[in-house]
């Protein structure tokens, strides 16, 4: 009768407690933390002060809501740290085609534009061997020192590219002129008589004044537009070094790992949420959109310059063959020329011409050589005569193309920036998801408008706080170095000269935080990880040997504590 009674007594109890257990499963959210503390511990990698179960809020930082949550003090640091460390990530992720396009073309343009001015000097050295014998070699240091400051030009040297080849062609005119005139003696005096009265005497045509213009277009055209990629390069390499400021720290917790605390890992933010935050932490990478968009255009500019009238492989892969024909003009214009120089410097000394000490007496042009004989010396070079017409392995057409449709790409890069984030399938919601996603409180609409781009628009900005006043100074730094380097090219572009921009004085200066108020610290300090680990709990059965009725009594609560346990 007693075991009856006991067991009319435990129904209603087992029954009432099979109810509190499925209430209390459907409160799995907000007590159950087993997904929130997987992610954590993979994303972390940490397993100290994290919680099981859900804890009260109060002890946390003010960015996570308040209410119950599945995150510690500590975890919510870790969360931060790893917020700081997803976003620079990001940005480098989003602007690493960019980067590596501007550092990649950098150094095929530069590649190219030394290999040509080689390729064009091996060749002319070897036409002219061929053509020109024993005469070219032993007067081949013209040639080399009007190669050798070509190259100087390109790399940076103060020239001025029209008085260099003046001053080739002058010295060219001096030694063609004594061996043209070999029967006689010409002193150091004579021979700038000569060089001065050039002008006049046009003794190579017009090659001189048209190779001069083509060169110095085609060489300021080459080396700036080469200077623009490089201040392109340090720009974009700057510029997407991005250090969050104190409270756009706080806004990517709040975005990315809040929703861990509220045991909602899976859940992303609301797109405009995530464009708001973005568009707070990135204002003053946005506001480099007008001087960029400048730069690609001037830099577009340039490109239809080197593809046109200022094709430096067009003049300087053919140099050898001009030169050749202003040495032809001045022979077949020889007795003219003589005439007036004889005319205008006074008549010569007749006398074998002196010669270098240990040069040797050429054969057919001693003394009393006949400019027939000189004549059959000199003839044009073969137009069969092979010659590079590439170097590193491509064309400057095919470079000019290929850069060419890759900036195109690049216009308003940094303002849309925000966006090719929070288009990550992995960092926000899709834009049409308004409902299920993380709006900053909890999984619903995200409300608030989303803000213009810039610094000037996020003075309202209700997810970051942005000092407009504080504009940062590594961006404007590399304002300056855009307009700077988009004035050259435009110069460039006209055919003016172009001064050449010593990096050196400015890449140091743009080294330093990217924040906008140089405050680079996390924005709260982080205990020191702690050496114990979670312990391990297990589970231990233990026999005991009861009386029928006590276990009876004891299964409703043993129901309830596994009930408990599985949540």
């Amino acid at each position: 009768m007693v075991m009856a009674a006991w067991l009319r007594t435990l129904v209603p109890v087992g029954a009432l407690l099979a109810f509190l257990c499925t209430c209390l499963a459907d409160l799995r959210p907000s007590t159950e933390c087993k997904d929130a503390l997987t992610l954590y511990i993979t994303k972390t990698s940490n397993l100290n002060s994290v919680t099981e179960r859900a804890v009260p809020g109060d002890q946390l930082r003010n960015i996570c809501p308040q209410g119950s949550t599945c995150c510690t003090q500590e975890m919510e640091e870790k969360l931060a740290l790893q917020s700081h460390v997803d976003f620079e990530k990001l940005v480098s992720e989003k602007t690493a085609f960019l980067r590596s396009t501007f550092i990649s073309r950098t150094e095929k343009f530069d590649a190219f534009f030394r290999e040509l001015l080689d390729n064009a000097e091996t060749s002319l050295h070897e036409m002219f061997i061929r053509t020109y014998g024993v005469l070219y070699q032993q007067n081949s240091e013209v040639f080399t020192d009007l190669f050798a400051e070509l190259k100087a030009y390109y790399s940076g040297a103060n020239l001025d590219l029209l008085e260099v080849l003046d001053d080739f062609f002058a010295k060219l005119l001096q030694k063609m002129f004594q061996l043209l005139n070999a029967q006689y003696t010409f002193d150091e005096q004579y021979l700038e008589c000569v060089s001065l009265n050039m002008e006049e005497l046009k003794p190579f045509g017009d090659v001189p004044r048209k190779l001069s213009i083509q060169v110095k277009r085609a060489f300021i055209a080459a080396r700036t537009f080469v200077q623009g990629l490089q201040v392109g390069r340090d720009v974009v390499t700057k510029v997407s070094q991005v250090l969050p400021t104190t409270e756009c720290g706080r806004a990517l917790m709040k975005m990315m790992y809040c929703p861990y605390c509220q045991n909602m890992p899976e859940v992303k933010a609301c797109n405009n949420f995530c464009l708001n935050v973005m568009k707070g932490c990135l204002a003053n990478q946005a506001d480099l959109d007008v001087e960029w968009n400048n730069y690609i255009d001037a830099m577009l500019m340039v490109a239809d310059r080197l593809e046109g009238p200022f094709n430096i492989e067009s003049v300087v892969d053919p140099i050898d063959v001009k030169i050749s024909d202003a040495i032809m003009n001045l022979q077949e214009n020889s007795i003219t020329v003589s005439s007036k120089v004889f005319s205008g410097c006074g008549e010569p000394k007749f006398g074998k011409m002196k010669r270098e000490a240990g040069q040797p007496v050429r054969d057919g042009f001693q003394g009393g050589s006949s400019f027939t004989q000189l004549s059959s010396r000199f003839r044009a070079p073969n137009s069969d005569d092979e010659r590079p017409t590439t170097a590193a392995g491509t064309s400057l057409d095919r470079l000019v193309r290929d850069i060419r449709d890759k900036i195109e790409l690049f216009r308003e890069i940094w303002s849309r920036l925000p966006y090719s984030v929070c288009n990550d399938e992995k960092v926000a919601a899709p834009s049409g998801n308004d409902k299920n996603c993380w709006n900053g409180q909890f999984k619903g609409r995200y409300l608030p408008e989303v803000m213009g781009d810039g610094l000037a628009n996020q003075i309202n900005n209700p997810d970051v706080e942005v000092d407009v006043s504080r504009p940062d100074a590594l961006v404007r730094q590399q304002v300056t170095q855009l307009k700077l380097i988009t004035s050259k090219l435009k110069n460039a572009y006209n055919g003016l000269d172009v001064d050449w921009i010593d990096s050196s004085d400015w890449t140091s200066s743009g080294s330093g935080s990217g924040s906008g108020d140089g405050d680079t610290d996390i924005w709260f300090s982080t205990t020191p990880p702690s050496t114990d680990k979670i312990n391990s709990r297990a589970s231990q059965s233990h026999a005991a040997v009861v009386r029928p009725t006590v276990a009876l009594l004891l299964l409703p609560l043993a129901a309830l504590l596994l009930c408990l346990r599985s949540l």
